[in-house]
């Protein structure tokens, strides 16, 4: 197929796409409270008439093309986060706003685009013949990314045995090629002390104050990580603190922070908790590794340490390639290969399992998470067109692909 043909057969579903986007984001869904929406995903995946349908033990939503051995999954989450001070958005965050080619609300980049899409991009690819011969390709949206990103997919991995040979994940790239991002740590240093009354702090320990010390060293620590040259540097920021006291009188007994350490290539949890360890005034104060522990909105408990590893492919990698050969082919240009800011649902894929992994999608990075979500229609008609195309250029390279994964 032509690259004019593929954008063409794209912008024939144009009003489709738009309505599934629009109407998913006029139902809220944040972390653990997915269940309508996902009710209206598994309705359009249904609609479009792919092989299988179905909700798993989480609430993923997974739609499967095809049987064969060679196994793609295309991953993008549908929770988002709240929408936090209602007027400082320029429209309603749950309207689904169209005007002027362009969608605006809470998901309207992070990352319901990449749903639609790849949703039409599949249907288009059962139209031009189906998935090529051998290949197995997967559709999940996905749950509870904005909680605990990657669970979702471990989840599959783990529990559901659907294993993909590779996975492209969503989330928004402004129709560039992602090949690898950051990972991060999250634990709390506890500090304890000795209440007294605020009258006599004396007859007390602070806890605050010994705390003082161990964030001074924090942003000292924060100044000698290493950096990677694609990646960018590793950091460390104390990113929440609270204390207990019997009353405002008191010297507090003892304080907690949290801490978010982002890893860059290399970088590992033991490596980071050690660092940790080595604070010079972090005296008797407790480290943790904190631990996720949530329901998902079918009731199944989701668990994990908060750890997510860092993961890079090379530009030359046959997933990369993969997806540039499918970008160049619908817009005529190179697209720019570049990662992600922060953390995805590829640490789970890339960063725990060493499956190659790819990010491609409609929206730009820096409009997640904000009151200016905005994505382009004309963006999602490219996006879906290379979404159609993809499957068959991972193909191509199966046998690379494959190659050393058991």
């Amino acid at each position: 197929m032509s690259r004019n043909e593929a954008y063409n057969h794209a912008k024939k579903y144009e009003n489709e796409i738009v309505t599934f986007l629009r109407d998913m984001i006029r139902i809220p869904a944040t972390s653990g409270k997915e269940g309508p929406r996902a009710e209206r995903i598994k309705a359009e995946y249904d609609k479009l008439g792919f092989d299988e349908v179905f909700f798993d033990q989480l609430g993923n939503v997974i739609a499967r093309i095809g049987d064969g051995p060679f196994k793609i999954l295309m991953d993008g989450h549908f929770d988002c986060v709240d929408v936090g001070d209602p007027d400082g958005w320029q429209v309603d965050p749950f309207e689904g706003s169209f005007e002027n080619g362009e969608i605006r609300g809470r998901g309207a980049v992070d990352e319901l685009p990449a749903i639609a899409c790849m949703a039409y991009g599949a249907k288009m690819l059962k139209e031009n013949g189906g998935v090529p011969e051998g290949v197995t390709l997967y559709l999940s949206s996905s749950v509870m990314e904005e909680d605990c990103d990657g669970y979702c997919l471990l989840h599959l991995i783990e529990k559901e045995g659907i294993r993909p040979d590779v996975v492209v994940i969503g989330e928004p790239t402004d129709l560039g090629v992602y090949r690898g991002q950051r990972g991060r740590v999250e634990t709390s240093i506890t500090t304890k002390g000795k209440s007294a009354h605020a009258a006599h702090p004396d007859e007390g320990v602070n806890a605050l104050y010994k705390m003082a010390k161990i964030l001074l060293d924090i942003e000292a620590l924060n100044e000698k990580l290493e950096s990677d040259s694609f990646l960018g540097k590793g950091t460390v920021v104390a990113s929440s603190i609270t204390c207990t006291n019997v009353s405002l009188n008191a010297v507090p007994d003892s304080a907690r922070i949290t801490v978010d350490r982002r890893l860059t290539a290399g970088e590992t949890v033991e490596q980071a908790l050690a660092e940790l360890r080595a604070l010079p005034n972090l005296g008797d104060a407790e480290i943790e590794l904190l631990t996720y522990e949530e329901l998902s909105w079918r009731g199944e408990k989701a668990e994990q340490e908060k750890f997510f590893p860092a993961w890079v492919f090379e530009e030359d990698h046959p997933v990369v390639q993969s997806a540039v050969d499918a970008v160049t082919e619908i817009t005529g240009e190179k697209p720019r290969i570049y990662r992600w800011g922060f953390s995805t649902n590829g640490v789970v894929p890339a960063g725990r399992f060493g499956i190659p992994t790819v990010g491609f999608a409609p929206g730009k990075e820096e409009l997640a998470h904000t009151v200016d979500e905005v994505v382009q229609v004309q963006d999602l008609i490219t996006a879906t067109a290379v979404y159609s195309l993809l499957p068959g250029k991972l193909a191509e390279r199966q046998a690379e692909l494959t190659k050393g994964q058991t």
